[in-house]
């Protein structure tokens, strides 16, 4: 297993620790599965759903590249027309999904009363070709209960006139289109996807797209008083993935789905999808490695209320809350990787890793 997988999960615990908030990154090509494991389940069990079974000479359907437009490392999902299908299982339809499950990290799974968020990017080709039956990207599901077999929430593309995005929702066996987009909107783009749900019987769901390139806003939906909680259901947990229908295999071609930065988190307060796209985002340091001190830029005053600093084991170190004219001094730190941690009061809005040479 790669050195990065162990850094990455020590920054994963450093996050889980501060904020119930569990990040999974690319990080570079051989043993995707191990690292999706290592994020998404409990030691020894394995969150993915592949075709692998019946696609050999292909090898994984899930793998790792590195993506000129992010200038970073990206997941690549494959579906191929044939021979792929449902993990040798389901012969009319072919999944290539990770999700979480009964197996994984308790604060993956989502109970009644909590509110969580999901954050994501992906990218769709520009001739991708939907069924016209479903091909599910994202699904939240219920695990337990008479309805777990259909997902609450699911972002299908369906081919239709023009081709569509389809926001999908049912409380119990009765799906219903919420909203649509034209898919054009996506195709051949990075885009990046905020959707926070509270789960219960009064429940509330938000979700909002944007193509990263030009920051606009594609699609968005809300409703703050809708059934968010399927009757008899132990927990409600994320899909991700490609999740097609074969009952047209003439109408699709071969796919690539690329994922990156997945994305989820246990919020204790109240927050908006303003509050998620606010200006931390656009927070940088600079020079990284830094041997004297590092720089931040897009640092305003309602980007954070606090900031911490931690090492790589998850030890604070005493900083002042406010950085001295967006500066920090790192000149009596020892040699290694950090991390700086912004705070809206309880909720941390941003995180950045850097080195002292």
């Amino acid at each position: 297993m790669k050195k990065s997988i162990f850094l990455s999960f020590i920054f994963i615990l450093i996050y889980q620790g501060i904020s119930s908030q569990v990040i999974l990154e690319a990080n570079g090509p051989g043993n995707t599965y191990e690292l999706i494991n290592s994020i998404l389940a409990n030691a020894g069990k394995d969150v993915i759903e592949v075709p692998d079974c019946v696609h050999t000479t292909f090898g994984r359907h899930i793998d790792e590249v590195f993506d000129t437009d992010l200038n970073k490392n990206v997941f690549r999902f494959y579906a191929h027309v044939s021979p792929d299908n449902d993990r040798c299982k389901t012969f009319d339809r072919q999944r290539t999904e990770i999700k979480s499950y009964d197996s994984s990290p308790e604060n993956l799974k989502a109970t009644i009363g909590e509110t969580v968020a999901y954050k994501w990017k992906f990218k769709i080709s520009d001739t991708f070709k939907p069924s016209t039956s479903f091909t599910h990207i994202h699904q939240i599901k219920s695990v337990g209960g008479s309805y777990e077999s259909i997902p609450m929430i699911t972002l299908t593309l369906r081919k239709s006139s023009p081709d569509r995005l389809e926001l999908r929702y049912t409380p119990t066996n009765d799906q219903n289109t919420l909203k649509t987009a034209d898919l054009d909107l996506f195709r051949g783009n990075w885009v990046e996807v905020y959707e926070k749900i509270t789960f219960g019987d009064v429940g509330r769901y938000e979700i909002e797209i944007k193509n990263i390139a030009t920051s606009q806003v594609i699609f968005t939906y809300a409703n703050n008083s809708v059934d968010m909680w399927q009757d008899g259901a132990e927990f409600a947990r994320p899909k991700w993935g490609i999740y097609r229908s074969l009952n047209s295999p003439a109408d699709l071609q071969d796919e690539i789905v690329k994922f990156a930065d997945f994305s989820i988190e246990e919020i204790t307060g109240s927050l908006s999808v303003d509050d998620l796209t606010s200006n931390a985002d656009q927070i940088v340091l600079f020079p990284n490695p830094a041997s004297h001190e590092v720089n931040f830029k897009n640092v305003t005053s309602d980007t954070y209320t606090s900031v911490e600093l931690y090492d790589t084991f998850g030890r604070q170190i005493f900083i002042k809350n406010s950085l001295h004219q967006n500066k920090l001094n790192v000149s009596e730190l020892s040699k290694g990787m950090y991390f700086v941690v912004f705070k809206k009061d309880t909720i941390t809005t941003k995180v950045l890793k850097f080195v002292v040479e």
